[in-house]
């Protein structure tokens, strides 16, 4: 199997010995404690998932400036964004053990121990010079910019031992895994050469041919549908929802045994294209061989250029740096000519009016109004569970 990226094996940060996990949450107690915001409690589930592999922790200044300059750490480790813990917490100091709470679950229990190494203030300049290189754009507008410029100014660093997985495991037993479970179902399945499929969200017509027109081109052996289950921006389809609609789409339309359906702990950055190698790097982690990267991969509103997710693999990540291979995708649509979906690009005797092609505030009016999109465009079994949340949301 494909290694992990960084290392012959794996090193999640969630601490699966009962004994020692008991004896941690009962330092806990004792510990200053900090509350996390959405994104550093991300970051520490995907820590303990294996996604961020090999992380052992949150980036200090150094390497988070270098990682958002130059896509590496300090000491050369390949990083596509920085992996941070900002906060305006104060009366925290270097060597001490600090309990870290999950802003994101009633009580705020604690989420993971943290053993501090370095406690440092980051300027503004130094937060916009980051933001600038990950979401190539200072513009507040911008949900990534402003999430990430508000998160706080001091930066705490080090090595952290997880807990828990915040509210996943909970509210999608069926569908939340980490990337040990991942890469270990992969293994069981004796698939070797398995393809991710990255959404935020549901499945329409385009995405399931795009899975099967990238599976028949690498003779791949699986697909895993990988969806994101944390926080998104307003408007965007809640993760339940998503979920059923994928299922429903898996179970009715694909093979027995064909098709992962699964989902990761992690709040949505909308930073294009290096979210979409960040996405590269913790699939390699979960086993995948290859990422489908289409158009406005990660994206939000026009703040990418359609393809800018894919040239950015060739571009600027350097060679070796990933075991994992990128399948490029034009934007699918359905042909009414040949009466399939295709890639746009393998139809260029096609004009616009050839295609059947929606926009998603047409679609979001049709389903609210309980009119089912065209059949081209989406199963029916999927239109009904979007169309009830969408009237139901109206109402």
């Amino acid at each position: 199997m494909i290694k992990p990226h960084g290392s012959d094996a794996l090193d999640p940060r969630f601490v699966y010995d009962s004994e020692k996990r008991h004896a941690l949450i009962e330092e806990a107690e004792g510990l200053h404690s900090i509350l996390l915001n959405s994104a550093a409690a991300a970051n520490a589930v995907m820590l303990g998932g294996g996604y961020f592999n090999p992380l052992t922790g949150y980036m200090n200044l150094a390497d988070s400036l270098s990682v958002a300059e130059k896509m590496h750490t300090t000491d050369g480790l390949f990083f596509p964004v920085p992996i941070v813990n900002l906060t305006n917490e104060s009366g925290v100091e270097a060597g001490q053990r600090i309990a870290l709470r999950d802003p994101n679950v009633e009580g705020n229990p604690v989420l993971a121990i943290m053993s501090v190494a370095a406690v440092e203030t980051v300027s503004e300049d130094q937060i916009n010079f980051m933001a600038e290189k990950i979401f190539r754009s200072l513009d507040e507008k911008h949900p990534g910019v402003a999430t990430f410029t508000g998160l706080g100014r001091t930066l705490l660093s080090g090595s952290i031992d997880v807990l828990n997985f915040s509210y996943f495991q909970a509210d999608f037993p069926d569908t939340f895994r980490t990337a040990v479970e991942i890469r270990n179902e992969i293994a069981e399945h004796g698939w070797n050469k398995v393809v991710a499929f990255q959404t935020r969200n549901p499945m329409h017509r385009a995405h399931e041919e795009l899975c099967r027109m990238a599976m028949h081109d690498l003779d791949a052996d699986g697909i895993l549908i990988h969806m994101l289950l944390g926080k998104l921006k307003p408007g965007d389809i809640p993760a339940d929802v998503r979920d059923a609609s994928i299922r429903k789409m898996v179970e009715v339309y694909f093979p027995p045994n064909t098709v992962m359906v699964t989902g990761y702990g992690f709040d949505m950055l909308y930073a294009g294209p290096r979210e979409a190698v960040l996405h590269a790097v913790f699939r390699q982690n979960c086993g995948c061989t290859h990422l489908i990267v289409g158009r406005d991969h990660a994206g939000v509103g026009d703040y990418y250029g359609g393809f800018d997710a894919q040239t950015i693999f060739a571009e600027e990540v350097p060679e070796g740096a990933l075991e994992l291979e990128v399948y490029n995708a034009d934007h699918t649509a359905y042909s009414k000519k040949l009466d399939k979906v295709v890639m746009m690009k393998d139809a260029p005797d096609h004009s616009k009016e050839d295609f059947v092609l929606l926009s998603g505030t047409a679609v979001r009016e049709m389903l609210g109004k309980g009119i089912a999109p065209p059949p081209e465009f989406s199963r029916p079994e999927v239109a009904k569970i979007l169309s009830d949340y969408y009237q139901t949301l109206d109402s």
